[in-house]
């Protein structure tokens, strides 16, 4: 099916392409999920620029995009990015990296709105297939040849939460009355389905947090549901991710704490960060002390099992370390608790014993910040320079950094103090909007939110509008 919005790109083309150069970083790596090849915003990528033109990077290529917060993926010299048309519904595109045509697409009516109306999420791409869901909840398995759905299931809608009803239009809450019927536990997230696919072995794992399910773990050939868990807290917008307890994958996920603006129960409740068996998902040990009403980012592992959980809101990180007890059970124990360091949107970069991240808020503005491992803090930016729900990602011992706004920065890290060694604007003032609704007025014009890709030297990067390529390898 061919949506409005694939038939407009589809007429509209490249909107500019200065050639697909031959780049010489070494060890050139695939891209192909969140977060990158091992789901921790981390290339093996060498070669690296070391500065930067005075017009900043060269830019490849651009193509325009739906509005949205969705990053690409990259495999096999192919860019995979799940676009959007809240009217219409979800369109996966596939490109050519060197230049940015566009090779194919598969498109599905999924129409609705939401706060921030947009795409969501990053598609995660194996051996032979695409997988990616959508903004309704939509998980579909794509065979890289055929370009064709191999199975289709609704994370959300198949464990009992209602479908999205809201319109393309509707801008805020109060906008338009909850049903009543139906109960607050099964309406329809505000910030919809916020998830990027998982594959551990055999197994493709979301976080359905439906009322009939938390985690789900489908074969990924088929789509049968292997195992899945019960609720495991309230409503958040994290994905999972795996975390080594003493040398085992644990699945770890983040719940929320009570959201006053869609509250569940009368009574505020805590969130979780749980440990789960990716064989049974079994529950293996669980936190019960997370404060954070919008969990957006997925737990980071520290090493010598330490979790580190952030959020935004102005209720900053916890690290929690996971103990083995003679009975072979499992327990936690909290480490620290910081309001001085945290991110609203992603997870942050661990490097050399310290973590950076943009830890910027409604109502804070502390900018890239570095954290120690037992919790100090080294240093904050603040608004000089602002980063606000950019993306990050280590590279050959930098980091290429977008601030959530219209610039690209080369940064050193550094637990000394902030390093930058070249920035660019690469985005306009944007036009999330119309300027008036609420997406606009809290976020932004221009909103370069979503998650970076870094493959062969090239940078996938995206605002509102456009989705760009840049050359950062000599």
């Amino acid at each position: 099916m061919k949506t409005k919005l694939t038939r407009l790109f589809a007429t509209t083309g490249v909107v500019s392409i200065t050639g697909a150069l031959l780049l010489t970083c070494a060890q050139a790596a695939d891209w192909p999920q969140y977060l990158g090849p091992n789901r921790n915003s981390t290339s093996p990528e060498k070669g690296l620029l070391r500065s930067w033109p005075p017009g900043g990077p060269e830019v490849l290529w651009t193509v325009p995009v739906g509005r949205g917060f969705g990053g690409p993926a990259v495999k096999d010299g192919k860019v995979y990015l799940l676009d959007r048309d809240d009217a219409v519904g979800d369109t996966l595109r596939c490109f050519d990296l060197a230049t940015g045509k566009e090779l194919w697409t598969f498109a599905y009516a999924a129409p609705g709105t939401a706060m921030f109306p947009g795409s969501r999420s990053v598609p995660t791409v194996d051996e032979s297939h695409v997988y990616t869901c959508g903004h309704n909840g939509d998980l579909y398995c794509v065979d890289l040849k055929t370009h064709q759905p191999v199975w289709h299931r609704n994370v959300w809608t198949d464990f009992g939460g209602a479908p999205n009803t809201r319109t393309a239009g509707a801008t805020g809450p109060g906008r338009e009355r909850p049903d009543e019927n139906i109960p607050p536990a099964a309406r329809f997230p505000m910030w919809a389905i916020t998830q990027n696919p998982l594959i551990h072995g055999d197994r493709l794992i979301v976080a359905s947090q439906a009322p009939e399910a938390g985690v789900v773990a489908y074969d990924k050939l088929t789509g049968t549901v292997k195992w899945k868990t019960p609720p495991l807290g309230l409503i958040s917008y994290a994905s999972p991710a795996i975390v080594k307890v003493d040398g085992q994958d644990h699945v770890v996920m983040v719940t929320s704490s009570t959201n006053p603006f869609q509250r569940v129960n009368p009574v505020d409740e805590l969130g979780n960060v749980v440990g789960l068996d990716p064989a049974t998902g079994n529950v293996l040990w669980k936190y019960t002390n997370w404060n954070c009403h919008i969990s957006v980012a997925s737990a980071v592992d520290a090493g010598d099992n330490r979790v580190l959980v952030v959020g935004g809101y102005e209720l900053g990180a916890t690290m929690i370390k996971v103990e083995k007890q003679p009975d072979g059970s499992y327990q936690t124990r909290e480490l620290f608790t910081t309001v001085e360091f945290g991110d609203q949107t992603k997870p942050p970069l661990l490097h050399n014993g310290h973590f950076y991240a943009q830890y910027g808020t409604n109502s804070r503005r502390e900018g890239l910040v570095c954290l120690s491992l037992d919790g100090k803090i080294m240093w904050k930016t603040r608004r000089s320079p602002d980063f606000n729900k950019g993306s990050m990602i280590l590279a050959d011992g930098l980091i290429l950094a977008t601030d959530g706004e219209r610039k690209l920065y080369l940064i050193e890290p550094d637990p000394s103090g902030f390093k930058p060694l070249a920035s660019a604007e690469m985005f306009p003032e944007g036009a999330a909007g119309s300027g008036n609704d609420i997406a606009s007025r809290v976020g932004g014009r221009t909103q370069n939110w979503a998650p970076l890709a870094l493959s062969d030297g090239k940078l996938l990067l995206r605002d509102q509008n456009q989705l760009k390529c840049v050359k950062v390898c000599r």
